[in-house]
């Protein structure tokens, strides 16, 4: 077998693992690493500023594509700067191999200059990690990185690797196969738990569908649309879970949780089974956990068992990934219609209008949302940082495809639209992609624009610019007699900043301007930064406080509302839905 430097093995396993693109910042600890890149010219490398842009952007290209994102960091700042992106990753189920260099492995545990002990710092928030001490063990090593990251229940993996153990030789061996004692990740549910599930649901009077990010990571989106179909359920999905079941679909109830639908929140109140697939009952979905679809039979699918059960009792359980335990129900479950249950809904709708445009003068930020989803026509990426503006992004670009809502989860991170594009970008360099940021969110990794310029990657930025960090402002309005304490925001003059990278930017200060503005940003060549002054005291509706039940849901005082253009009613198709079996 040839001999390679640890450098080079690192590579020739990427390379071998399909690897094109990799996110990351050189530093003294990974120079081998980078000096050997120009062997691997069919390995993409994109220089961000600061390495939780890379943690970010490769987080983002595994959402869009599937495959395991790489980021490379080297030691000390440069490595512990990835945490917050292996954090967001961990808990939003990202495959992703993270590899960063370390001191040369005589100084470890000796406090040397930017020495930092990362396995100990990301062992709470990886998947797995691992400390390269031997240089024999590199190829073995980032082979089981990458199928830990890619199967079960998807995670980041951290691979640590000192200086001089990439400068060495070592004999490469390509380890054909991975078997790893212990893990064996559940992929078919239990015979007898399906036949359960399947009972209930064919016994259903208001059945519910809540649908997770775990269906869209498993490509299960055609199974949950013919289940929904043939029982005639309604959907709902989590945050994550948009578009794993198209927005148009008469069956599509929109997003649940705190600032979800109000119809569909309802739903959970009033439904009879529920079936949660590939989600982990995440807070801000349930509320108060013991008022949690309190007269509903729960079926939980995940391929985690710790999440079944963790924080809502399930009473019928099934371990298992999403694709398959579907295909297993669908063989179970009989052709239902529930046209009382559904027709309740219509009712919801109209008593509960939770995606409705207020009449106004002002520039309201849904309406900006709207304006970019139908000058797009609902085509494209769309990522976004975390607050107001992520949420008005969530209830009013209608995602029809699978895929195209990239958005932090579970963390909750701040600052994720930009570096999240650039993944997005990467993978898909001719398709049309939009950061929906707030003034707050945006400034957190703006330094990112830099990235964008040399790049040439054509990122239009919608900036929803009310001067707060809005959702903070939002609770302190509701819930701390409207003391404002550090919220306002000094925001650049983002025009000037965008033309400082050489990009074209614009400021929008009038409603009649908003498409225009979108459209001219559509026609411009390259990256294009779109500030919306909006309107500055605007809330999200519906809101459930946190911790509390949807009857103490908030909805939009206002009475005067523009409904959001959806079905006509000659699209709209008759009870049932045909399947489309």
């Amino acid at each position: 077998m040839a001999k390679l430097k640890g450098a080079e093995i690192i590579l020739e396993c990427l390379a071998r693992e399909g690897v094109e693109v990799v996110f990351g910042v050189p530093g003294g600890a990974n120079l081998p690493l980078y000096d050997y890149l120009r062997k691997y010219p069919q390995i993409r490398h994109v220089l961000v500023r600061h390495e939780q842009a890379a943690a970010h952007a490769a987080d983002a290209y595994a959402r869009v594509t599937g495959q395991v994102g790489v980021c490379f960091a080297t030691s000390g700042p440069g490595a512990t700067n990835l945490i917050t992106g292996i954090a967001n990753a961990q808990l939003d189920s990202v495959p992703m191999v993270c590899i960063t260099g370390q001191v040369v492995s005589p100084n470890i545990g000796k406090d040397a200059f930017q020495e930092t002990d990362m396995t100990g710092i990301s062992l709470p928030v990886t998947k797995h990690n691992y400390l390269v001490m031997d240089g024999e063990d590199l190829a073995p090593v980032m082979r089981e990185a990458f199928h830990i990251a890619r199967t079960g229940r998807p995670g980041p993996v951290l691979v640590d690797v000192p200086r001089d153990i990439q400068q060495q030789e070592y004999e490469f061996h390509w380890p054909e196969r991975v078997s790893l004692l212990g893990y064996k990740p559940t992929l078919d549910g239990h015979p007898t738990q399906i036949k359960k599930a399947a009972r209930l649901i064919n016994e259903a009077e208001r059945p519910l569908i809540i649908a997770g990010h775990g269906v869209i990571i498993a490509g299960a989106e055609a199974e949950l649309r013919q289940l929904a179909e043939r029982a005639q359920i309604p959907v709902t999905t989590t945050l994550l879970g948009i578009g794993g079941f198209p927005a148009h679909h008469v069956l599509d109830l929109g997003m649940t949780g705190m600032h979800g639908m109000a119809w569909a929140n309802l739903a959970l109140v009033h439904c009879d089974v529920m079936v949660a697939i590939g989600m982990r009952m995440d807070d801000r979905v349930t509320g108060k956990t013991s008022a949690f679809a309190s007269q509903a039979t729960i079926i939980h699918i995940d391929i985690d068992p710790a999440e079944i059960g963790k924080n809502v009792r399930a009473h019928v359980p099934i371990v298992g990934d999403a694709r398959h335990v579907l295909k297993a129900l669908l063989k179970e479950v009989e052709h239902r219609t529930h046209a009382e249950w559904l027709a309740q809904f219509d009712t919801w709708r109209r008593d509960h209008p939770s995606i409705a445009i207020r009449e106004t003068e002002e520039m309201l930020p849904t309406y900006v949302v709207r304006e970019i989803y139908e000058a797009t026509k609902g085509e494209a990426f769309v990522t976004t940082g975390v607050g107001q503006h992520q949420m008005w992004a969530a209830q009013f670009y209608r995602f029809v495809h699978s895929k195209r809502w990239v958005t932090s989860g579970g963390v909750g991170t701040m600052g994720f639209g930009l570096p999240a594009a650039l993944g997005v970008q990467a993978a898909f360099p001719d398709a049309p992609v939009w950061v929906i940021d707030g003034d707050g969110s945006f400034q957190m990794t703006l330094q990112e624009l830099a990235t964008v310029a040399q790049e040439k990657m054509p990122i239009k930025v919608a900036i929803l610019n009310n001067g707060f960090l809005g959702m903070v402002r939002q609770w302190q309005e509701l819930f701390y007699d409207r003391n404002y304490a550090a919220t306002p925001m000094f925001n650049p003059d983002y025009v000037k900043l965008a033309e400082a990278f050489g990009l074209a930017g614009r400021r929008v200060e009038r409603k009649e301007d908003v498409r225009g503005a979108i459209e001219w940003a559509m026609e411009t060549p390259g990256c294009v930064i779109l500030d919306f002054a909006v309107a500055p005291e605007e809330n999200v509706y519906p809101m459930i406080p946190s911790g509390a039940t949807v009857h103490d849901m908030i909805e939009e005082p206002a009475p005067a509302r523009i409904e959001l253009p959806g079905r006509s009613k000659e699209e709209t198709p008759a009870w049932p839905v045909p399947s489309t079996r």
